[in-house]
């Protein structure tokens, strides 16, 4: 699971850093299924944060216009 103090940020620029590797053939097969399992991990966060920024826009606009 992601550090507790991670970023939105960070995480998607570790993705990205995984994606690339993964692309150039960087990663070797001992660590693929970790480095993906890491990008899943990342990912979820990822949608979590964006989830519940989403959820709090929404509030606000909603609590402006009433």
């Amino acid at each position: 699971m992601p550090q507790k103090n991670i970023t939105y940020e960070t995480a998607i620029a570790e993705i990205q850093q995984i994606l690339a590797e993964i692309e150039n053939g960087k990663a070797d097969i001992d660590t693929l299924g970790t480095k993906i399992k890491r990008a899943a991990e990342l990912i979820a966060f990822c949608k979590d944060k964006l989830t519940k920024v989403d959820a709090d826009v929404e509030k606000m606009l909603k609590e402006i216009t009433e």
